[in-house]
Order: C-alpha cells, then sequence, then structure tokens
C-alpha cells in the first residue's frame, strides 16, 4: 500500500510541478528517486543508472531519429516560406465566411504532412487573428480552431502520418504508420465534424451576442512574415506588424514536401521495404530483430530525408542562411526527446516496483474481455498524468506493452488496430490544462486559460475521448481495416 500511495504521489506532484513550469529533465528523476527511496527494498542508485537512464537512453536511440528530422522539415518549410504560402493559399481560397474550417484545414494540411504543430501555430496565428477579425468572430476562438487542426486528428488518427505519436506504437505492435486505414479516416472525420460544429455553434452564439472580435491589439509572433498582398484577398491585416516583402515559394512547390513524405511515406512502408533484403536483422550485430519492428520508423527516416532534399534544392535561394536553419532544427529537436525520454524512464522506475505489479493486474483488468478499453483508459490517464502524449504513450507501452500484445493476440485482435488505439487515446486527457503545447498556443495567441481553455477543452479533449470511445465500438465489431 505504501509503494501505491508513493506513485499516485509521484505522478500528482508530476502533474503539478510540470505545470507550474519545472523541467521535466530535473523533476522526472527526481520524483523517480522519491518513489525509490520509500519504496522497500528498492536501490536508489541502481534505480537510476540501471532503469532511469536504460529506459531513457533506448527511448532516445529507438526515436531520436525522428525527432531530428521531423524538427528539421518544420524549420525549414518555415524559413522557406512553405508554411506561410500553404496557409495564406486555405484561407484565400475558403475567404472570412469559412474563417474557422479554413483556419482548421491550413493546420491540419501542414501537421499531417510533418510540420511541427509549434511551427503551425506561429505561422497560423498572424493570418487567424486578422481573418477572424474580418468576420467578426471572437478572438477567444482562435486556440480552439488551431488545437482542432493541429492536436487531433492529424496527430493521432490519419494513417500516414509522420506524428511521433503514430510513430511510437509500431515497435510494440510491428504496424507500420498506415495501420487500420479505414478507422483512422473515419475517427479522424468524427474528430473534425465534431470539433467544427463545436467552434461554429460558439461562433453563432457570439454573432447573437453581438461580441465581435474584441479589443486585442496584435502582434506579429516572432520569426513569422506575412505576405502583404494578402490585404487585398478579403483580410485585414492592418494589426499585424508590417515585415519586408520575401520572396515565396508558389504554392505548387510549398506542397511538394508535403505530398512527398505522405507518398514516399506510404511508398517504403508497402513496396520498397517489403521487397528489400532484411535477414541480417536477425543477426545480434543489428540487434537480433526483425523487419516488422523498424519497418515503420525506416519508412518515416527515409520519407523525411527525401522530403528535406527536396525543400533545399527547391528552396536554396529563398534559405538564406541553411546552416543556421539545419541548427535551428536540429536544436529544436533536443528538448523534446529528451522530456519524452525522461518521462519514459520516470515510468520505468515505477514500473520495477513491487507495488506496480498490483497497479498493472487492476489496469489491465479494466474493460473486462475488451483489452482495447483497458489499453485506452492506461494510455489517456497516463497522458494527462504527464501532460505529454507521447511521454504517456511511451510509459504504457514500455511498461505494458507486451501485456496488450499477448492480450489482444488471445482475443484475436490485430495489431494495427492495438496501434490506432494507442494512438488516438493519446489525444485526449493529454491536452490537459499543464500540457505544453496548450500553454504555448495560449501564449502565442495573447490569451489565458479563462478566456480560451474551454474551447481547447471540448475540440482537443472531449471530442478525441467521444471519438475514441467509436473507434474502439467499431474496431470491436469491424476488426482492423
Amino acid at each position: 500500500m505504501i509503494g501505491i500511495v508513493a506513485i499516485a504521489i509521484a505522478l500528482l506532484l508530476l502533474m503539478v510541478l510540470a505545470y507550474r513550469g519545472l523541467s521535466l529533465l530535473i523533476l522526472a528523476p527526481l520524483l523517480a528517486a522519491l518513489v525509490a527511496l520509500v519504496s522497500v527494498g528498492t536501490p536508489l542508485l541502481a534505480s537510476y543508472t540501471q532503469v532511469f537512464m536504460g529506459a531513457a537512453g533506448d527511448f532516445i536511440v529507438r526515436y531520436f531519429p525522428l525527432f531530428l528530422l521531423g524538427a528539421v522539415f518544420g524549420k525549414l518549410m518555415e524559413d522557406s516560406g512553405s508554411a506561410e504560402v500553404l496557409a495564406s493559399a486555405i484561407v484565400k481560397r475558403l475567404g472570412d465566411t469559412r474563417a474557422i474550417l479554413a483556419v482548421v484545414l491550413s493546420c491540419a494540411v501542414m501537421t499531417y504532412g510533418g510540420v511541427s504543430l509549434f511551427v503551425v501555430a506561429f505561422a497560423v496565428y498572424p493570418i487567424a487573428a486578422a481573418l477572424f477579425r474580418q468576420a467578426g468572430l471572437p478572438k477567444r476562438l482562435i486556440p480552439g480552431t488551431i488545437a482542432l487542426g493541429a492536436f487531433t486528428f492529424t496527430m493521432t488518427a490519419l494513417p500516414g502520418t509522420p506524428a511521433i505519436q503514430n510513430a511510437i506504437p509500431m515497435p510494440y505492435f510491428g504496424t507500420s504508420p498506415f495501420a487500420a486505414p479505414g478507422l483512422g479516416i473515419l475517427t479522424g472525420l468524427v474528430m473534425l465534424g465534431l470539433g467544427q460544429a463545436w467552434l461554429n455553434h460558439r461562433a453563432r452564439q457570439a454573432r447573437a451576442a453581438g461580441e465581435g472580435y474584441g479589443t486585442h491589439q496584435e502582434k506579429a509572433p516572432p520569426a513569422v512574415h506575412l505576405r502583404e498582398h494578402a490585404a487585398g484577398e478579403g483580410f485585414d491585416l492592418a494589426e499585424v506588424t508590417a515585415h519586408p516583402v520575401r520572396d515565396l515559394p508558389p504554392l505548387a512547390l510549398a506542397l511538394l514536401p508535403i505530398v512527398l513524405v505522405i507518398a514516399l511515406n506510404l511508398l517504403f512502408t508497402a513496396v520498397v521495404i517489403p521487397a528489400m533484403d532484411t535477414g541480417y536483422l536477425a543477426e545480434p550485430t543489428y540487434g537480433a530483430t526483425s523487419i516488422d519492428s523498424v519497418r515503420g520508423v525506416w519508412s518515416v527516416i527515409a520519407a523525411l530525408v527525401i522530403a528535406i532534399g527536396v525543400i533545399i534544392a527547391t528552396n536554396l535561394r529563398r534559405l538564406e542562411a541553411l546552416t543556421t536553419t539545419l541548427d535551428s532544427g536540429a536544436n529544436a529537436s533536443l528538448l523534446p526527446i529528451f522530456n519524452t525520454a525522461s518521462l519514459v524512464g520516470f515510468g520505468s522506475v515505477i514500473a520495477s516496483l513491487a507495488a506496480f505489479e498490483t497497479i498493472s493486474l487492476w489496469v489491465t483488468s479494466v474493460g473486462g474481455d475488451n483489452p482495447l478499453i483497458s489499453l485506452a483508459i492506461a494510455v489517456n490517464l497516463l497522458a494527462g498524468m504527464t501532460g505529454s502524449a507521447s511521454g504517456g504513450m511511451s510509459i504504457a507501452l514500455a511498461t505494458l506493452g507486451d501485456t496488450y500484445l499477448a492480450m489482444g493476440q488471445a482475443k484475436g485482435i490485430a495489431p494495427e488496430l492495438m496501434h490506432r488505439v494507442t494512438a488516438v487515446a493519446t489525444g485526449g486527457l493529454d491536452a490537459l490544462p499543464h500540457n505544453g503545447a496548450v500553454i504555448t498556443l495560449l501564449s502565442i495567441c495573447g490569451l489565458t486559460h479563462r478566456q480560451a481553455y474551454l474551447d481547447i477543452a471540448v475540440v482537443a479533449v472531449v471530442v478525441p475521448i467521444i471519438s475514441l470511445v467509436l473507434l474502439i465500438g467499431m474496431g470491436s465489431l469491424a476488426g482492423s481495416f
């Protein structure tokens, strides 16, 4: 009982202190040490060097290429002007009469193509602010609108997304980024439809009350530039800080890298890698593994590398400081992966305690004969406690992944369905108020939790959980498709 209480207190402290801004690089090992100290028979130093660091290091070894390449890709899309062009083009075509949908789709296209959600938020916000002011929509709806497009269906549900939340389950279940494509698309459409319906409802309420945009003074976020000609496209950009005219790529060129990421990901997954002779993977030198455990990661790596090369080759004159851009992208990958790795190390220390066996027996028994329910609850709770979708998923899979895979196989549940349920489950409680992406988004928009969090909670917490329930129901009836 003492061990269970210690684990509960550690998780609560992790949530509270992370919300208050303490670095996870310090917080995770400290709380892991606290739990080890109060657990009888648990050696403190060995728990840190052998368990915590072992698990954290394994996570970094396995996923560092994805974090690195994803961050570099996003930075290149930003600095080349491609992200700005895509957002402007979608907004221009839909206009201010469909302002909410325009912003959602702008975010969705970029995040589904592999652009970091932070880059998307910075790139889209100035355009969204101008568009919402023009349409007479409240500024407080902007964070929820960006969250729907960047934090939900493109992050977890749509097959083929290079998001890390879609990549982490692959080695555990031997799947690819396109696991359960039919169910993923249906789940994504539910998220989009329900989220859009909520935001439109809120917009109608605001118009009926005569609320309007509000009296907000806008400032363009750093490193975001707007096309001056957009002022003639139905926008009011007067409140946004002006920037010098940039040499931006044409729309087709801006869209090309995103199309390549998705298409090449599918090509390598379904054609190229299966045709390769990979028998050497069974040798100890290469980890004594199989192609199923690495195929998905290889596909994403290959797709991102080629897409990065294409961005550089086609935008070389627009990338005025290519070395700086590459360095910035590489540096931006370090904190996210080390934060997530620290959470994985923390979870591994928890899993090594005797008390965790009692907890795992309870968690895996939830849902009765359907392990999908237990898996969804475990991932969602841990994502909420850690304030991190990838962190919560990593803890759940590192500690119980083999157990859930065995449970699924015993019940005849396809690993692809387990993969998709795991990914979608990360996108619910992770967006609680202490989530770093939520805090950053509100900061970019210049709003507080009190002003704008309700809409984020509905579109990024409530709607994904409803979609997850529907996914489990459809998967239980129809299997993986």
